[in-house]
């Protein structure tokens, strides 16, 4: 048996922080306390002095690129990155090539992370016009949900058939995450921007052309339809002030059948960022307004907002640098969205316990993920320890990702994940990977 002891570690966990110790045996926590001793002599200890010990994060939503798209990312380049980052779990969106829209096409990239992936992982089924039948046979219990595009973005699985989108919704028992843009307002401004620019629109138009009014549109629309049908709704990556009032706190996470979901981009960057980012903030939906920007961390903070997610979704230097109708939307964060939040606690915008909560304790729950989320007696040791004060700067040289960029190059953050566990490998220390982490695929208590 393998053992690690943590000692002296600030402990981030269920809505408190408490100094104690945790021991690891093999891939699972075996003890929680104020104080633990090595039980044999062959236990690994590593002293935390102080350092803060956190659940590592669950991402809800990534592109990692495979198949098919790999000269931009892949399984088990994004999900190292992802390690180094302090993300532990990770479910990936169906937008590849072929798209992972039939149940042989899933589990062929389930067969791809059991081979490659650092982290933990599972997939979303991608819904189109025409597949219902092949939803109908996904088994809840093995696949994280189902994935609808309600506006079209990277990979074009645009739904937008009222009649099948109905039928979707009241027929399938997966959990349905979408995203929620209205397509015909958006081609409408995108038509009248290259009246005026043609294909060169200056990149600060992007929040215009992806406007509030699509956001909300598209949102409520979807949210009316999950009341009427019953169905279980995870609206992905809002982007707006007026889409935060669509959703409400009134019930425990546990019993909500809408939820919903905010990215790190959209609490970081606002509009007076694309003059000097340019297209490498450009994302679907838009980044907006200081306004937008502040109502979405209100909205988080007062649990209308459920979960964190990075929507990781990069492309290559040579693509983002096209003019803005050729540039792709996306851009990579898995690692760096960690230590963005620990950036945002040290300004005092939002506490220690509400990062935990909304980026572990809370994916877990939504989901429904078994024995992951926690640092408790019995789960996965999948275990992330923060330095938060260790000032470093993003650059090229330490950039993970396969594309090579980050929109956060030339940032100072003050924080550093220094160790990261994954099912009780320690898979990422300082700066190095001294062994191989296997992600599991996860499962569900469905």
């Amino acid at each position: 048996m393998s053992s690690i002891l943590i000692k002296n570690a600030n402990i981030v966990n269920e809505g408190s922080i408490f100094q104690g110790d945790v021991l690891i045996e093999n891939d699972i926590i075996a003890e929680v306390s104020n104080s633990i001793s090595a039980k044999s002599s062959d236990t690994k200890i590593i002293d935390a002095d102080g350092q803060y010990l956190l659940p590592g994060m669950i991402d809800d939503q990534v592109h990692f690129r495979q198949p098919g798209l790999t000269h931009k990312a892949d399984i088990e380049t994004e999900s190292k990155a992802a390690v180094a980052g302090g993300i532990t779990t990770f479910i990936e969106m169906p937008n590849t090539i072929p798209q992972a829209t039939t149940i042989e096409l899933l589990e062929d990239k389930f067969s791809i992370a059991k081979e490659t992936s650092w982290a933990n992982y599972s997939f979303m089924f991608g819904g189109t016009n025409d597949n219902l039948d092949e939803i109908l046979k996904v088994d809840p219990k093995k696949v994280a949900g189902l994935k609808l595009f309600l506006g079209s973005s990277t990979g074009n699985m645009l739904v937008d058939n009222p009649e099948t989108i109905e039928n979707i919704f009241s027929k399938t028992k997966l959990l349905i995450s979408t995203h929620c843009e209205d397509e015909a307002t958006i081609k409408k401004n995108l038509e009248e921007h290259i009246k005026e620019y043609g294909d060169d629109i200056p990149i600060e138009k992007h929040p215009v052309i992806r406007s509030e009014e699509a956001c909300y549109l598209s949102s409520s629309k979807a949210i009316e339809l999950a009341k009427k049908t019953g169905a279980r709704l995870h609206v992905f990556h809002l982007s707006t002030e007026k889409e935060t009032h669509l959703f409400n706190n009134k019930l425990p996470l546990s019993e909500k059948k809408i939820t919903a979901e905010v990215c790190i981009h959209h609490l970081w960057f606002s509009d007076e960022d694309y003059k000097k980012k340019g297209t490498k903030i450009k994302w679907n939906p838009a980044v907006k307004t200081k306004k937008d920007r502040e109502g979405l961390l209100k909205a988080l903070k007062d649990d209308r907002i459920d979960v964190i997610a990075t929507d990781h979704a990069p492309h290559t230097k040579e693509e983002k640098n096209n003019v803005y109708t050729k540039a792709p939307s996306g851009g990579p964060l898995v690692q760096h969205a960690l230590v963005a939040l620990m950036e945002m606690y040290h300004r005092g915008l939002i506490s220690l316990e509400k990062i935990v909560e909304k980026t572990a304790h809370n994916p877990a729950i939504l989901f429904q993920i078994k024995d992951r989320g926690y640092i408790r007696r019995g789960y996965k040791a999948d275990l992330v320890l923060l330095d938060l004060q260790a000032p470093w700067t993003v650059n090229k040289e330490n950039i993970l990702y396969k594309c090579g960029w980050s929109p956060f190059e030339g940032q100072v953050f003050k924080s550093r994940v220094t160790h990261t566990f994954v099912n009780g490998v320690l898979a990422y220390e300082n700066l190095k990977f001294p062994n191989r982490s296997r992600g599991e695929r996860i499962s569900f208590n469905r």
